[in-house]
């Protein structure tokens, strides 16, 4: 039998260690002295250990207590333990390195850009939540829009904070916010694009089914850093315009679409911040961005040749 000093000591703790987890019941004392000291066997040397364990874990001690209660269980509960352990951490670690890439990004910056960036951090949350862009996308969207392809819609066009951040992606976000923040109302015309007006008669599911598919098209061939060309993608976004709107695809109406689309307001700025926290997958800005360019360079074709050829 040994006393707390001595468990302490076998054990390589402090006696306060002792006696902290033996208040709690976590320790069980086997016998008293006769003058009513602590008593405890070879097994509570195990035991103590076990607690050890458990709390470089940074296990809370009702949760040390669940598992040693059940230790007939021990991998079932421990697994049970660690694994809501694990669920309070991933939020804790994404918010350190958010804090950690705000940090180099004050550290390594010129002096008088400080004033500016901490202004820009103080905004957003570490990690940043995405509640602002979802906001303006989904008023950006009229209620025309069919309520599955609005939510696919917003999913695709809000940039994820990444897990692991570096400190452009954390000034890219910040700089996003505060876009938004200066953004006026989406029902505005300010960032109206045409097709939105009830007046022109679009079908805005047919338009969008159609956009999405342009974009699965054309996807490739940004990845692959081509130019802008006529093929499917291209046909396919200007059929979506056309379809929505009862009309046929003729050089004509690309004529005009190309017109209408190059006065469409356009928050490129948006886009551009996203594709910095996107890394390299095409983001829909630049998917319209290559979609216009090839439209807008055939137009300008089809009129060359027309004024040839009166």
């Amino acid at each position: 039998m040994w006393s707390i000093g001595e468990l302490a000591e076998q054990a390589g703790v402090t006696v306060k260690t002792v006696r902290f987890y033996s208040d709690r019941g976590l320790l069980p004392e086997t016998a008293r002295s006769a003058g009513g000291h602590r008593r405890y066997g070879p097994e509570a040397l195990d035991r103590l250990r076990l607690i050890r364990s458990l709390r470089t874990l940074d296990l809370p001690v009702p949760d040390v207590g669940r598992v040693l209660e059940r230790e007939d269980a021990l991998g079932d509960v421990l697994e049970d333990v660690v694994a809501g352990q694990l669920r309070e951490l991933g939020p804790r670690l994404a918010a350190l390195r958010w804090r950690e890439a705000a940090l180099h990004l004050l550290r390594d910056c010129a002096p008088e850009e400080r004033p500016e960036r901490l202004r820009l951090l103080g905004s957003v949350t570490a990690p940043p939540s995405t509640a602002a862009p979802a906001r303006f996308w989904r008023s950006w969207l009229p209620a025309r829009v069919p309520a599955r392809l609005a939510s696919a819609i917003v999913d695709t066009s809000i940039p994820q904070p990444p897990a692991d951040p570096t400190p452009a992606q954390v000034l890219a976000f910040a700089r996003l916010h505060a876009l938004l923040a200066g953004i006026p109302h989406p029902g505005a015309d300010y960032c109206q694009p045409a097709h939105h007006r009830p007046e022109l008669g679009y079908d805005l599911g047919i338009l969008y089914d159609g956009l999405t598919e342009a974009a699965a098209l054309a996807a490739p061939a940004l990845r692959a850093r081509r130019s802008p060309h006529e093929g499917e993608a291209l046909d396919c976004f200007v059929a979506a315009h056309a379809r929505a709107r009862g009309l046929r695809d003729t050089p004509d109406f690309r004529h005009r679409l190309s017109h209408q689309l190059a006065g469409d307001p356009y928050i490129g700025r948006y886009w551009e911040l996203h594709a910095e926290l996107s890394g390299h997958e095409p983001t829909l800005g630049a998917v319209h961005d290559w979609l216009r360019a090839a439209l807008d360079s055939q137009a300008a074709r089809t009129e060359g040749q027309l004024r040839c050829c009166p």
